[in-house]
């Protein structure tokens, strides 16, 4: 007992000093060294921040910032300096100091005493400068009185308690601006603000333009971001009063940690991030924008968007558009014009109600937040300049609610599928519903209708007897008749049926003929899993591949109705454009976009082509993929899973963009699913994951795995033989792993590019693919993560992959097609099936 109370007193003497050198506060005379670090109070129980001297990865100048005390790696929410550095690395400026004077001046000064950035508040000394756990830098008078706070002078992030907005009694405007890179913290021209004419709300900026807008705030949420009533463990406040119109956010559960941040890529991007402790790592939450109706009025003034709409622009009713040729080609940037006048002076006008909407552009909105809303209704009627109306302030009771008002065209319109409020859109009385007509004109109208009905009832029975008779005559004649159609529902699938008509144009066989030039040979631009793929030109001059169903394909009606029913629903610019189909019998066809540089595959596998692919556009290259597949994953209406993600079904268009094609084999994830368990398992060997080729288990997982293989094929210029063995001279993974393994990982990339590459993001690259391949699937990342360590500054700061994914044995049914150049346009998938086990 005596000698464990001893070790005691030794352990408690050994980590005094230590203790007594964390400190969380500067004084007059007692400035911080660039060595050392202040951490506040709370730091010790988990959570808490630091705040100290760093250098960025990639960057050769200090900065004074705040971070995470218990995060690694370092993530920076706050930077003083951040336009003033201090020359030199951190390492070389242990002269360097943070101080507070006497008369309360804040400053950071090199290693000669020289002040590159001050701070001097409104205040009398003697004052103190103290680090709190919530992460505000706070300098306060002797009477503890807060004289200024970094709270007050955003950076890039936001934390919890940390408002956006204008302290107009302060005179101070709190704007988000992003670093110009990882390595560069000095303010960009992406910025986040809130413009508080009319009815406040938050817009993005880069530069002049208009990036993204928050939409109003209606009460409980901003109507642009309307599923934040869903999150849990969150409280949100916004104060829109002669004082302030601020934004802010709270983290109940001390536990959690939350931030919202502005990245400078892609022209600007808002992300929410919550730090999840047991895979010490940040998830992301939610951001935007994140589809193409959060682009600031892609369907111009009175145009709605509508992602679950294809096309995603339509006027809204009574409304046409101003420019119909680039509606058909669907720009709808000219937006619509109203068809029939109003007629205020004759007080017929009424309000058609457009549901689940993001209240257009209130910037010259007028807003009374003490009126109801059938108030708001005889207002808009009694100014001729009124076009819409909505409720304000959804928290308050009914009948004081308070409204906003559009005078003028409606910009910025979308709508959701569940959430969003009721717009109330001007319209002239020849537009309303026929409920407001006569009763007599609605008695014509209901014998009218009901006459109609009649009449279509014996023309339905007419159209089923032909076409029963053609459908005989069809089966007699084989598949040469090309008079057949294909239907919504003769596409859905058994227990895959999404109930929706497609919005798809189906082509005839003389039109298909003619653009390909009778499917000649000249036109025909490669043969895959699906069968051959044939260049053509439609009579308007756009150029198309005709991807057609051959007799011997190992695809059949399924996939054919699967790839239409998938990717008629999705819209990204990373993946290939459905156009068109035609089916009749036997024979399909899908119509796609054509792509003038054909499949990834095509130039990474060819000497001679490859030294076309340079490094940055190879990191272009994977960017673009994993947007695509995190749209497939997390974004897109559907969550899809590929299935068969491989460098041939990477398309790229003259401008090297690359398109995730082929749907043929991609299943739809139930929002609850995690995984799924299949006893046909499809793809190519050498990009299916470990638990999918030999189990049958497939999940997101799967496609990461698949995307893993992909970096490290564009990386290296070789192909990841169709062999899963320990053998690391058939296995492209296991010699990624050895490089990696004995830090020699510069040797796998392509020699094509004769050393000219970015070293710093080829290792990142790498290091990400190998996480990507890690044998347990849990151990992979999501796709949202991977798009966030490809933005990260270099590859010290991602962690450590394990082992990647091989299987023992070799598959009874080998790819061995994989190992040849295959440059067809669609795919030069062959599908391999075998038993799960």
């Amino acid at each position: 007992m005596a000698i464990h109370q001893l070790s005691s007193v030794l352990l408690l003497m050994l980590l005094a000093p230590a203790t007594s050198r964390a400190r969380d506060s500067i004084a007059p005379g007692e400035p911080l060294a660039g060595h050392d670090t202040l951490v506040s109070a709370g730091a010790g129980d988990g959570g808490g921040f630091a705040l100290g001297f760093f250098t960025p990865p990639g960057s050769n100048d200090t900065y004074v910032g705040v971070w995470y005390a218990r995060v690694s790696p370092r993530t920076v929410v706050w930077v003083a300096n951040r336009a003033d550095p201090v020359p030199g690395p951190v390492d070389g400026n242990a002269g360097a100091t943070l101080s507070v004077s006497r008369a309360c001046e804040l400053a950071v000064a090199d290693a000669n005493s020289t002040v590159v950035w001050s701070v001097s508040p409104a205040t009398t000394g003697p004052c103190t400068a103290r680090i709190r756990d919530d992460g505000n830098l706070v300098v306060t008078d002797e009477r503890g009185r807060v004289a200024w706070q970094g709270f007050d002078h955003p950076t890039d992030t936001l934390l919890p308690g940390m408002r956006i907005g204008v302290d107009f009694a302060a005179g101070n405007n709190m704007t988000l601006t992003a670093w110009k890179s990882p390595s560069d913290p000095s303010p960009s021209s992406v910025v986040v603000a809130m413009d508080t004419s009319g009815d406040p709300e938050v817009f993005l900026w880069n530069g002049p333009n208009k990036v993204w807008r928050s939409g109003p705030w209606d009460g409980m949420q901003f109507t642009g971001v309307p599923d934040t009533i869903t999150y849990k463990n969150f409280s949100f406040s916004f104060v829109n009063s002669a004082r302030e119109v601020t934004y802010s956010f709270q983290v109940p559960d001390a536990s959690i940690m939350s931030r919202l941040v502005l990245n400078s890529s892609g022209g600007g991007l808002v992300q929410r991030w919550t730090w999840v402790e047991a895979a010490g790592a940040w998830n992301l939450y939610w951001y935007a924008p994140k589809d193409q109706c959060d682009a600031v009025s892609p369907c111009g003034a009175n145009g709605v968007c509508d992602t679950n709409s294809l096309p995603v622009c339509s006027c809204l009713r009574g409304f046409a558009p101003r420019s119909p040729a680039a509606w058909a080609l669907r720009d709808g940037r000219d937006g619509c014009a109203r068809e029939t006048p109003l007629g205020c002076a004759n007080g017929t006008d009424g309000f058609a109600v457009v549901r689940h909407a993001k209240a257009p552009d209130t910037t010259a909105a007028t807003v009374d937040y003490d009126a109801g809303l059938q108030l708001c209704r005889r207002r808009c009627l009694g100014n001729c300049s009124c076009t819409a109306y909505a409720n304000a302030n959804l928290s308050a009771p009914p009948g004081r609610r308070g409204c906003v008002m559009w005078t003028g065209e409606l910009e910025d319109l979308r709508v959701y599928p569940a959430f969003g409020q009721d717009l109330y859109v001007r319209l002239a009385a020849a537009d309303l519903d026929s409920t407001s007509k006569s009763k007599k004109k609605t008695h014509i109208i209901i014998a009218v209708v009901v006459s109609i009905c009649a009449l279509a009832i014996i023309l339905a029975l007419t159209g089923m007897y032909i076409w029963r008779t053609k459908k005989t005559k069809a089966r007699r004649q084989g598949p040469s008749n090309w008079s057949g159609g294909l239907h919504s529902r003769e596409l859905h699938s058994e227990g895959n049926s999404h109930g929706d008509d497609l919005d798809l144009p189906l082509f005839d066989l003389e039109t298909i003929a003619s653009a390909t030039n009778g499917f000649s040979a000249d036109n025909k631009l490669g043969e895959g899993g699906f069968g051959p793929v044939y260049k053509g030109t439609l009579e308007d001059g756009q150029e198309i591949a005709v991807k057609t169903l051959s007799k011997t394909s190992v695809q059949g009606l399924d996939e054919f109705r699967n790839e239409v029913m998938l990717i008629a629903k999705l819209q990204h610019r990373n993946l290939v454009q459905l156009i068109g189909y035609s089916v009749c019998g036997q024979e399909k066809m899908l119509l796609y976009e054509f792509m003038e540089n054909k499949s990834l595959d095509c130039f990474l596998f060819d000497k001679s082509k490859s030294k076309l692919l340079d490094w940055q556009t190879r990191y272009h290259i994977i960017e673009g993929i994993a947007r695509g597949l995190l749209y497939l994953h997390q974004d897109s209406r559907y969550r899809i899973i590929h299935r068969d993600l491989k460098t041939s079904n990477i398309l790229l268009d003259k401008e090297m963009t690359p398109k995730i094609s082929d749907f043929g084999m991609a299943r739809m994830f139930g929002s609850d699913d995690t995984e799924i368990n299949t006893v046909r398992v499809v793809g190519t060997y050498g990009y299916m994951a470990p638990e999918y080729a030999m189990d049958g288990v497939f999940s997101v997982k799967s496609d990461v795995f698949s995307f893993g293989v992909i970096v490290l094929e564009i990386i290296s210029g070789k192909r990841n033989r169709g062999v899963y063995s320990y053998s690391s001279h058939l296995n492209l993974l296991a010699r990624a792993w050895s490089s990696w393994s004995e830090g020699n990982s510069l040797d796998l990339v392509d020699k094509t590019l004769n050393g000219s590459f970015n070293q710093e993001e080829v290792l990142k690259c790498l290091k990400v693919g190998l996480l990507c391949v890690q044998e347990n699937p849990d151990d992979r990342p999501l796709m949202s993560q991977v798009l966030l360590m490809l933005a990260s500054a270099d590859a010290a700061s991602l962690p450590d992959p394990r082992k990647p994914g091989f299987v023992a044995r070799r598959a009874a049914t080998e790819d061995t097609s994989s190992s040849r150049p295959d440059c067809s346009f669609v795919d030069s998938m062959t599908i391999t099936m075998i038993e799960g086990r």
